[in-house]
């Protein structure tokens, strides 16, 4: 063996011995990269989210000594306030950077920096889980390739883990990738326990990914259906679900989700998790030997808890938002991110759909290499295809799904390039060895999808959507919002997207967020604009609001002129003055106008 060869296996036997460690420096860098790449939107405090406003509104709550449980934001439709569905559990990063931070660089500069960190932390417990799945299932080499394929291919996903993306979605993505881990693990009680642990952690933070969290708890149950030896793993997923999630909500669940709401975790789906996890650890013990007799007590614990479901909470069976039929048809239904994948413009649904499909083919053809060759790795390929094809199928329902299929989609991508490069290397011919390895990277990792728009002239944006988004995009940034400090505190009447960002960067209170729990706030929003000056008046008294803001040629903006033309804001926006409204100053370049309502 030459110098080179031997220094190339100790090099290998080093990164598979030690690849966490490795793993978590490759972590370290990306995130490093991210930081810097990022620090002129962290130095001005661009949380461009709507969401992300208002997480950081949550834990300058709790660190100004607003109780632990007490999640009602004071700022946002007075004088009362609302109740948000969230839970602490993401704040605590966040706070916990703040708190070392600002002894040294004083709170403001601690809340821009905690905020392009604490959404990278997530992203280290992805690269472990991922890079977990795929040495298991692809090979114990595999794993920097994983990596790779979720930075450089999964754009939505790291969209999600990105500097100033402060919201709960990073934290849930990382808990499913733990549950693809725990699927594949070849130590069923471990791997029982990951996934249990992860589906009650991210169950705690959201609802957002329970339809993830039934179908691992289907797949495991599946398994143990096909294989009597996976009890171990099912009674230790049962175990952990129910009490990582009864930890959940003793120790995370706000004042106003011990009620039976269904849009949290709740006394509801507290009680669903406990049933199902006392369930599935009395069908670990029994156990039975036959495999019919498996499955007829597995549909009989899951019919026990849909109808225990019905019965005991009807009120869930709807939508879990719970919300009016009005707010429903005015907003949520209009939500971008909650319609399906193919009512979205060509442009945006190619790049995403790209990668969950050449995943799940890859998928598909790992197992049925798996399944030939008789492999151990059978069941946890098996794991992975049903779970990236659920993970399609919810994109037909949710285009939100894309981070999380494009997440369960690296290990059957990892799987294409790790057998097709090394053959096509292998060819005679001198342009498959230097061209073919490109092609399939960029075909399996589904970046020739986000390449080939910008040649394909479709769905570009007009002047309009140009302008609509410029404005969507200037509007909410600290430089326009922050020469409203110069004006004494009081309650600003704007836009619902604009309210969060709103109470962020001033010391003003504003009337709605986008928050279903603030429904009312937004159709009174909504009905202000769209109705009458005088309506407008009603309403804006109603909250105490003394001052009216608005962006021409937002987003937002061209709802209300669309729907209720000759309305309030449409006679605004066409220049028309109303007395009571007084215009107060604001930079010249503005994109703003500002009223004092009288």
């Amino acid at each position: 063996m030459s110098k080179i060869e031997s220094w190339w296996s100790d090099l290998v036997a080093e990164l598979d011995r030690h690849w966490i460690k490795y793993a978590l420096l490759a972590w370290f860098i990306v995130g490093l990269w991210y930081f810097v790449s990022a620090w002129p939107q962290i130095r001005s405090l661009g949380l461009g989210d709507t969401d992300d406003n208002m997480r950081l509104m949550q834990v300058r709550a709790l660190l100004n000594g607003q109780g632990w449980y007490d999640l009602r934001d004071y700022y946002l439709n007075p004088p009362g306030g609302f109740d948000i569905h969230w839970s602490r559990i993401v704040d605590l990063p966040i706070a916990g950077l703040i708190l070392i931070l600002r002894p040294f660089i004083g709170t403001p500069w601690a809340e821009r920096v905690a905020c392009g960190i604490a959404p990278l932390l997530p992203l280290s417990i992805a690269f472990i889980g991922l890079g977990a799945t795929v040495r298991r299932l692809v090979s114990p080499h595999a794993w920097p390739l994983a990596m790779a394929l979720l930075v450089c291919a999964c754009t939505p996903t790291m969209l999600m883990f990105a500097p100033d993306r402060i919201d709960h979605h990073g934290w849930q993505l990382a808990m499913l990738s733990l549950t693809v881990a725990g699927l594949c693990d070849p130590k069923g009680a471990r791997g029982g326990v990951i996934v249990g642990l992860a589906s009650a952690v991210s169950i705690s933070i959201g609802l957002e990914m329970l339809p993830y969290a039934a179908m691992a708890g289907a797949i495991i149950a599946l398994q143990w259906i096909w294989d009597r030896g996976e009890a171990r793993r099912v009674a230790a997923y049962g175990v952990s679900l129910a009490s990582g999630t009864a930890l959940g909500y003793g120790a995370f669940a706000s004042y106003a989700n011990s009620v039976m709401r269904c849009d949290a975790l709740t006394p509801v789906y507290l009680t669903v998790m406990l049933v199902a996890g006392g369930l599935l650890f009395v069908l670990a013990w029994l156990s039975p030997a036959s495999r019919w007799a498996r499955l007829g007590l597995a549909f009989a614990a899951g019919a026990v808890i849909v109808a225990g479901f019905a019965w005991l909470f009807p009120q869930c069976l709807g939508r879990p938002e719970q919300a009016s039929p009005e707010l429903v048809r005015n907003w949520l239904d209009n939500v971008r991110e909650a319609k399906p994948i193919y009512q979205h413009p060509f442009r945006q649904a190619f790049p995403i759909v790209t990668l969950p499909i050449i995943g799940l083919l890859g998928a598909a053809i790992a197992t049925r290499r798996a399944i030939t060759d008789r492999a151990p790795i059978m069941v946890g390929w098996s794991a992975v295809t049903l779970f990236t094809l659920f993970a399609c199928l919810m994109l037909l329902w949710q285009t939100r799904a894309g981070p999380a299929a494009q997440l369960l989609a690296v290990p059957g991508a990892a799987a294409l390039i790790w057998v097709a490069v090394p053959l096509l290397l292998d060819s005679p011919n001198l342009l498959v060895r230097v061209l073919g390895p490109v092609v399939v990277v960029l075909v399996a990792s589904g970046m020739f999808s986000g390449l080939s728009l910008r040649f394909l002239p479709i769905d570009k944006p007009d002047a309009r959507m140009t302008t609509i988004n410029r404005a969507s995009a200037r509007c909410p940034a600290i430089s326009s919002l922050a020469p409203l400090n110069r004006y004494p505190s009081a309650t600003i009447f704007s836009f619902v997207d604009l309210g969060p960002r709103i109470i962020v960067v001033t010391h003003h209170k504003a009337v709605a967020g986008p928050y279903h729990r603030n429904g009312d706030a937004i159709l009174d929003v909504q009905h202000a604009f769209g109705g009458s000056p005088d309506q407008f008046r009603a309403i804006a008294r109603k909250h105490g609001a003394t001052m009216l803001l608005v962006c021409p040629n937002m987003a937002e903006s061209t709802i209300y002129r669309a729907r209720n033309p000759g309305g309030f804001y449409d006679r605004l926006a066409k220049g028309e003055m109303f007395a009571f409204l007084e215009p107060l100053e604001l930079p010249r370049n503005s994109p703003l106008r500002l009223f004092r309502i009288k």
